[in-house]
């Protein structure tokens, strides 16, 4: 299980635009925002993701840099990122299922189409969204069984501005014994 203030599992995936990312290399002044998403089939996370690429310059003016991640092969990743007009944040593809349960992510079988009417893998991981300090430690994370009822972009940056301002720790770092 994943917890706050201790250092995450490394991430790396292919990117749409052919370059690599690699957690462990990131060097932003604040950290990383992680999306992991369902898919293309998804028509929530077209939407989810197109909040992302809007706000991502604005998580770069406070010293934090975006990602999305996804279980998708490269051809429907870049379908997704056609789809949401990417063009600050970035997307990741390829995630493993293995890598996906050791981010604490649910992960779903095939229903066959989706409300989109485009076919689901035949084993997704379920949304996840992470704030992810420089040191690679965990500072914030939401995760879902189901697509819906995401944490708001807009509403986790100005949790940022007012961590950042108050020097907030990350909390529910507490393991039973």
């Amino acid at each position: 299980m994943l917890m706050p203030r201790k250092k995450t599992p490394d991430l790396t995936v292919p990117l749409v635009t052919g370059e690599t990312f690699k957690l462990s290399e990131e060097a932003n002044e604040r950290g990383t925002v992680i999306c992991f998403y369902r898919g293309l089939h998804c028509p929530i996370c077209a939407s989810y993701l197109k909040e992302l690429e809007r706000l991502t310059p604005d998580f770069a003016e406070r010293g934090i840099a975006t990602v999305a991640v996804s279980t998708d092969v490269e051809d429907r990743a870049k379908a997704m990122a056609e789809k949401v007009g990417m063009s600050n944040l970035r997307l990741g593809y390829g995630l493993s299922i293995e890598d996906a349960r050791s981010w604490g992510l649910y992960i779903s079988t095939s229903r066959g189409k989706s409300s989109l009417g485009i076919v689901e893998p035949d084993l997704f991981s379920e949304p996840g969204v992470f704030l992810v300090q420089p040191d690679r430690a965990l500072y914030y994370m939401s995760v879902q069984t189901m697509p819906f009822v995401r944490p708001h972009f807009n509403e986790l940056l100005a949790a940022v501005d007012g961590a950042m301002a108050a020097n907030y720790p990350a909390r529910g770092e507490v393991q039973a014994d």
